[in-house]
């Protein structure tokens, strides 16, 4: 198991969780991030936890020189890979930011754990890697055929392929390189100690926005799309709570080794609804706030949740957290507690 981990992206909302983790675990962490979307705030509180076992630089992960320096100073045995921009909306305004960072970035990335002979890559993918599935595809399974719709998606199968391919070299030199890809779909909750949340600026994930309404920091919600083919009529989505996927990351990790590939849909295994959602947040929080309803967004498919079955299979590791009502406590917590985020 390594002993020292590089995570990067780890001021923002799953990297510092990933961090908190670690550090509870008793390991030496170095933190990479640009701030660029990260939180100081954040940074701030895994200080304070981590003492000498937690360094912080303020890096990009498309500095090679810095990285490789990083990962050899601290006797990285393991790189946690979070760093990377993840608006779907914006991928498509901005294809070549979205390239440019998530993509060409890890070039330079692998390139450092390259000349710091780091044997161990865990990555942050996604479902977007899937694009539309089929209905003869839902739950997602890991052979489901990657057909994304959005730069975002692409963005991150482009570094999938390339680690196949850096892998390849390195078992063909005689060289031990062992990586995952994790591909999962809602992130939600917030670390049930409230030590650590979700801060996006703008926030676009529904149930930080549901929580807003409800706190009146928002005029009310509105669902997009009352017609779907699901029980309810609203979409279905597969909510995984922050602290399992970060389990799950830890789990591979201690997992990997030689020249293992490995790559598995972290989920809980089915999906709530835009309703169920909104219902669960005002019966959580006890408040009340206006919900409109509009056509549906392009794009947007009826239902979309994994089939874990291979990480529960192969690692045994399953979502801990699935009761709905418990995710979103755990959001209203740190949401009641910093309104504005690690801004107040």
């Amino acid at each position: 198991m390594a002993n020292s981990v590089m995570v990067t992206g780890g001021a923002g909302y799953i990297g510092s969780h990933a961090v908190q983790r670690l550090l509870r675990d008793g390991m030496h962490v170095v933190c990479v991030d640009n701030l660029s979307r990260g939180r100081s705030g954040a940074v701030e509180r895994l200080a304070e936890m981590g003492g000498d076992r937690f360094h912080f630089a303020k890096a990009d992960i498309g500095d090679r020189a810095t990285i490789a320096k990083l990962l050899k100073d601290h006797g990285v045995e393991c790189v946690m890979h979070f760093a990377a921009l993840a608006m779907v909306g914006e991928s498509v305004d901005e294809p070549l930011l979205y390239y440019r960072n998530n993509t060409a970035s890890v070039v330079e990335l692998l390139s450092a754990v390259d000349d710091a002979k780091v044997s161990k890559f865990v990555f942050s993918s996604t479902c977007a890697t899937y694009g539309e599935p089929g209905e003869e595809f839902v739950p997602i399974p890991e052979h489901c055929p990657q057909k994304p719709i959005n730069p975002y998606g692409a963005s991150k199968l482009h570094v999938e392929r390339m680690l196949e391919d850096y892998a390849a070299a390195k078992k063909l030199r005689g060289e031990d390189f062992s990586f995952a890809a994790l591909r999962y779909f809602n992130v939600a909750g917030a670390d049930r100690t409230g030590v650590l949340g979700e801060d996006h600026d703008p926030e676009t994930h529904l149930i930080p926005v549901v929580i807003q309404a409800a706190l009146g920091k928002r005029d009310g919600v509105k669902i997009f799309g009352t017609d779907y083919p699901t029980p309810d009529g609203t979409c279905i989505r597969d909510y995984v709570h922050v602290e399992d996927l970060i389990d799950a990351h830890v789990t591979v990790m201690r997992a990997l080794k030689g020249h293992d590939q490995r790559r598995y849909n972290l989920g809980i295994g089915n999906g709530y609804s835009v309703r169920e959602i909104i219902d669960a947040t005002k019966r959580v929080t006890g408040a009340e706030f206006p919900v409109g309803e509009g056509p549906r967004r392009a794009g947007d498919p009826p239902q979309l949740y994994a089939q874990p079955r291979a990480i529960r299979e192969e690692l045994n590791w399953t979502a801990q957290i699935t009761d709905l009502d418990e995710i979103i406590r755990s959001a209203w917590n740190w949401y009641q507690k910093h309104p504005n985020g690690y801004g107040g």
